[in-house]
């Protein structure tokens, strides 16, 4: 288990492949600088040297390229590199961390939609993570029209979303569950609007949760 340092806050972005919730993240990041804050941006998997070598392993190839118990050893060994190399470094400068995904989506995308490996999930994230976001959007949206956005973008990244519509729905259903078991964290964004309309309903919620944080 990793100590988190007492200062910086954590925030992150997840939804389904598709979602926006990259470009959500990003706009985040931009609307904080702006106001004089430290932002530090990065994602999952990846996010550091190591980290961004396992996340080629896990988002090209075959569908069935790994087992998904050794999706999720990866997935903790990139996220632990990420924490150490980037996260942790960030938060004890005092920075705003933005990372456009973390251990949610290791809950739902191994856990959630192979719901006898969640107990898995959780004992490998206390026994080699054990911490949490202060802050986490979820952006929602319809599953089909997510899936036909992403694999528009033709990104050689389509790993998950080989898996097909109906892997995406359990994922939309995975991440409202956890919504719904984390309230005091997790807040829910509609997805299916104009982006800046988004991007201000983010912006206003960082800002309150940052205000009340003083």
């Amino acid at each position: 288990m990793l100590e988190r340092p007492a200062t910086g806050i954590f925030l992150t972005f997840e939804g389904i492949d598709g979602s926006g919730k990259s470009t959500q993240a990003r706009a985040l990041a931009t609307a904080l600088r702006a106001d004089g804050h430290d932002v530090a941006l990065t994602r999952e998997p990846g996010g550091s040297t190591g980290a961004e070598a396992i996340r080629a392993l896990l988002v090209e190839g075959d569908a069935d390229r790994w087992s998904p118990e050794t999706e999720i050893l990866l997935f903790n060994a990139a996220r632990r590199d990420h924490l150490e190399k980037t996260v942790l470094p960030a938060l004890a400068r005092g920075a705003v961390v933005i990372s456009d995904r973390f251990a949610d989506s290791t809950r739902v995308y191994q856990g959630a939609a192979r719901a006898s490996l969640r107990p898995m999930v959780d004992q490998l994230h206390e026994l080699v993570i054990g911490m949490e976001p202060d802050l986490t959007f979820i952006i929602d949206m319809d599953a089909q029209t997510a899936l036909e956005r992403g694999l528009a973008r033709n990104s050689g990244e389509d790993r998950f979303e080989d898996m097909g519509a109906a892997f995406q729905q359990t994922l939309r259903a995975g991440f409202l569950d956890l919504a719904r078991m984390s309230p005091e964290r997790v807040q829910v964004v509609d997805g299916a609007r104009d982006m800046a309309a988004i991007s201000a309903d983010v912006l206003a919620a960082t800002r309150a949760f940052m205000d009340a944080r003083r």
